[in-house]
C-alpha cells in the first residue's frame, strides 16, 4: 500500500507518502514560521490560509518527488485532531476531496498518535512496550504503550506545556519567534550554577508536570537581576537559559525515570518538538545507560509536525479496515484513550 499522509494542524504543511514495502518515498515540509513571527505566536486565521495557499502543491511535490500519480495512491490519511479547526478542516477537506476521486478509502489520524508513532520511521523502531514521552508547544505527556491503539495516559501537565514554558520564557529574554529553539541555543553558551531554578511536582509522588512556575520563576529571576543590573547582560540571558532549560529537563528525566519504575518496562520513546533538545537527549540517553534500558526518539525531521507521521499510522489503521466517512469531520480535542486498539 501506498499512503498519503497530510498535516496540517497547526503551524506546519506536512505532505508525505510512505511505502509499505519501501517505506518513505517522499516528503515535503513547509513551515509558517516566518508568517506568524510578527506577532509572537500562531495566527490561527493566518495558518489555515496558509495551508490551503500551500496543501495542493505539496501534494503535486510529493508525488512528483516518489515518482507517482494518483493512480498509484491506495489511501489518504490526514491529521483530523487535536489542532487548531481551521487547520484542521483544510487538510481534512483536501484529503477527503482527493480520497473521494481517486476512489480510495481515507482515514483520520490521530496528531499525537503520529508523533508518538514517529520514531517507527528510523530504521533501528522501538517495540513494544514502551513508555512514551510525547512533549511539544501543546502537550507533555507519559503514555503507557502496549500496542499501535493501546495507550493509557499515566501523567501530564496540568498547565503549560514544556514547550509553551520554553516559548513563553524565551520571550521573557526577548528572544525572537519560536523562542523554545533560540532558548536552547542560548543556553549552550550559559554558566552553571548561577541561577537554580526549582524542579516542580517532583518532591510529590505522581507523574503529573507544573511548567507555568518555571516561567513565574524566570520573570522573577530577572526582575531580581534588572535590580542592580541597568541592563541584562547577554551572559545574564545566557545563565537565566541555561538555569531554565536545565530544570525542564531535570523535571522530565525524573518523572521519565519513575514511569519505567511504576510500569517495569526498560524502554522509553521521545517524541514531539521537544525531543530535539539536544540537552534532553544527552541527559535522557545517559539516564536509560545507568538503568539499563534503550531509549529512542524521531529523526530531527521527524520531530516537528509532518506528513510522514500521519502517512504511517494512517498506513496501519487502513490495513486494519479503519477509516472515515465522507463527512469532514475533525477534533480540535481529542484524548488518545478514545483510540480504537490494533
Amino acid at each position: 500500500m501506498k499512503i498519503l499522509g497530510i498535516e496540517t494542524s497547526c503551524d506546519e504543511t506536512g505532505v508525505a507518502i510512505y511505502d509499505e514495502d519501501k517505506g518513505l518515498i517522499a516528503n515535503q515540509l513547509y513551515t509558517q514560521i516566518a508568517l506568524h513571527a510578527d506577532y509572537g505566536g500562531v495566527v490561527p486565521e493566518l495558518a489555515s490560509r496558509d495551508h490551503i495557499r500551500k496543501t495542493a502543491p505539496l501534494i503535486q511535490a510529493a508525488l512528483s518527488e516518489a515518482r507517482l500519480t494518483a493512480k498509484d495512491i491506495d489511501g489518504v490519511a490526514y491529521t483530523c485532531g487535536p489542532g487548531l479547526v481551521g487547520a484542521l478542516l483544510v487538510g481534512a477537506t483536501v484529503a477527503r476531496a482527493l480520497a473521494y476521486a481517486w476512489e480510495v478509502p481515507a482515514v483520520g489520524v490521530h496528531h499525537m498518535e503520529g508523533h508518538l508513532l514517529a520514531p517507527m520511521l528510523d530504521d533501528n523502531p522501538p517495540c513494544f512496550p514502551f513508555v512514551a514521552l510525547l512533549v511539544s508547544g501543546g502537550h507533555t505527556q507519559l503514555v503507557r504503550v502496549d500496542g499501535v491503539g493501546q495507550y493509557t495516559v499515566i501523567g501530564e501537565s496540568v498547565d503549560d506545556a514544556a514547550g509553551e514554558a520554553f516559548d513563553k520564557t524565551a520571550k521573557l529574554l526577548g528572544l525572537d519567534y519560536p523562542g523554545g529553539a533560540a532558548l536552547s541555543r542560548l543556553a549552550e553558551q550559559g554558566a552553571p550554577g548561577r541561577f537554580v531554578f526549582p524542579r516542580p511536582m517532583t518532591d510529590r509522588p505522581g507523574l503529573d508536570f507544573s511548567f507555568s512556575g518555571l516561567k513565574t520563576f524566570a520573570a522573577n529571576t530577572l526582575n531580581a537581576v534588572l535590580k542592580t543590573e541597568l541592563t541584562l547582560s547577554e551572559q545574564t540571558k545566557a545563565d537565566i537559559a541555561y538555569a531554565f532549560q536545565d530544570a525542564v529537563v531535570d523535571t522530565l528525566a525524573i518523572k521519565c525515570k519513575r514511569a519505567l519504575k511504576e510500569t517495569g518496562y526498560k524502554r522509553l520513546v521521545i517524541a514531539g518538538g521537544v525531543s530535539a533538545n539536544k540537552k534532553l537527549r544527552e541527559s535522557l540517553t545517559q539516564m536509560m545507560k545507568n538503568l539499563g534500558g534503550e531509549v529512542f526518539y524521531p529523526q530531527p525531521q521527524f520531530c516537528t509536525d509532518n506528513g510522514a507521521m500521519i502517512a504511517y499510522a494512517g498506513l496501519l489503521r487502513l490495513k486494519q479496515g479503519q477509516q472515515s466517512g465522507l463527512a469532514i469531520d475533525v477534533k480540535p480535542r481529542w484524548a488518545m484513550a478514545e483510540l480504537p486498539a490494533l
